[in-house]
């Protein structure tokens, strides 16, 4: 069969190499992918906010399978235009992603169906949201509705802060804001969770920790992620059971009652405090670096995964782990998230030698006459599996260590809690 995979970072990277093990597809597709892609399938160059140019070319060249990997495309409704075409589509629909589209759709649906989360209000102009965060207790977290890449969430520990979050948001630097958000901030622990489900059957698909904050020590500004690790320190039975049966199941609940079915990876953002969870947001896909982290310790068959849950078939999909501890870092370009510069070589890439239980995932890179060049803030992906995190992250370090790459930084104590 054929396959296609929509988006260009390391996550797609990782999922179209775990694809790219299964005998049952002979062809994959990337729109556009990376260097990376370029080497196990074809690269196409069509604008992913296109949605009539990609269902032209999977139509035309008679791709079985497409995979979303991205959260714009499907918080836009790629996977209702490609159904109408009657294309097999993983991924939510339109309504579903507004878990991830909107903030506060998620925490109305919280609020009806008592899910634990943090105390909020929504405030629609700055004067409204001045007044209110000039009289709360500090600290607190502001966060724009839409899509913000991963960025437009404040921790605000004092007045000031809290007013240049308000201006920022109000003033479009994450695109129009008709409102934000107010939270109370909860102490705790953060954890990543993720489940894959039709609809009808949730199965887990793994933990994971990130490092979102781009300076060692977990400061300085937020970023796309640093780094992850998996699984989570924090994850027994107890929790699990606690994270479905309060989070997961009454959201899914919640999309049936207003007339939609949730299909594809949810992650679940989580803050873990004495024990029990507070859901932070939701994300519709998955995670990125946390995919990267993840995948590699799959043991089942991810085709069938997708498939079973585009069938509506999950309960007959068994998924199996490997039972390994897995670890990843990222590699940025220099200034990143700041101002970093683009189409850099990396040009040891090519040296470059894995051990099995070691992947490099492309994120952004391009490949131009046969070398590899940086075209974005976090280029690459290094992840090891092993029985223990001191030793992957080592591992990884001996791998960065050959790239040599000048022009990149990254973060040496990604997995600091479980390994200090």
């Amino acid at each position: 069969m054929k396959v296609g995979i929509i988006g260009s970072g390391g996550r797609e990277h990782s999922i179209c190499f775990a694809l790219s093990k299964s005998k049952n597809i002979k062809q994959i597709y990337c729109f556009p992918g990376n260097a990376g892609t370029s080497q196990i399938a074809e690269n196409i160059s069509i604008n992913i906010e296109d949605f009539k140019k990609l269902k032209n070319f999977i139509i035309s060249n008679k791709i079985d399978l497409v995979i979303v990997g991205p959260e714009k495309p499907l918080v836009n409704g790629i996977v209702d235009y490609l159904e109408k075409y009657n294309i097999k589509v993983f991924g939510p629909n339109k309504i579903a992603s507004q878990l991830e589209g909107s903030k506060i759709f998620t925490k109305n649906l919280c609020e009806k169906y008592q899910i634990p989360t943090a105390k909020f209000g929504i405030f629609e102009n700055i004067k409204e949201a001045m007044h209110f965060t000039n009289n709360a207790n500090y600290p607190l977290v502001i966060k724009a509705d839409g899509l913000a890449s991963g960025k437009g969430v404040y921790i605000c520990e004092k007045k000031s802060d809290s007013r240049m979050a308000v201006k920022e948001i109000f003033n479009g630097k994450f695109g129009v804001a008709n409102n934000l958000l107010v939270e109370e901030f909860l102490v705790g622990e953060e954890m990543s969770y993720f489940v894959v489900t039709d609809g009808k059957t949730i199965k887990k698909f793994g933990t994971a920790q990130d490092h979102k904050r781009v300076l060692e020590g977990d400061l300085g500004k937020n970023t796309g992620g640093m780094g992850a690790y998996s699984p989570s320190r924090l994850i027994n039975n107890e929790l699990e059971k606690k994270i479905i049966e309060k989070i997961i199941e009454p959201t899914i609940r919640g999309l049936k009652d207003i007339g939609t079915i949730y299909k594809g990876f949810l992650y679940v953002g989580l803050m873990i405090v004495k024990g029990d969870p507070y859901l932070i947001e939701y994300n519709v896909r998955m995670g990125d670096p946390e995919c990267q982290t993840i995948l590699p310790k799959l043991k089942s068959s991810l085709l069938n995964i997708f498939l079973s849950c585009c069938e509506r078939k999950l309960d007959q999909c068994a998924i199996e782990w490997i039972d390994k501890k897995s670890l990843c870092i990222v590699v940025c370009s220099n200034g990143y998230p700041d101002t970093f510069k683009k189409n850099l070589l990396i040009k040891n890439i090519e040296k470059i030698k894995l051990n099995p239980d070691e992947y490099l995932y492309h994120a952004s890179t391009t490949r131009i006459n046969g070398e590899v060049f940086s075209r974005g803030g976090r280029v690459l992906n290094f992840v090891c599996v092993s029985k223990d995190f001191l030793k992957a992250r080592k591992k990884i370090f001996d791998l960065i260590n050959q790239l040599a790459w000048k022009d990149g930084f990254y973060r040496r104590d990604i997995g600091y809690k479980v390994i200090d």
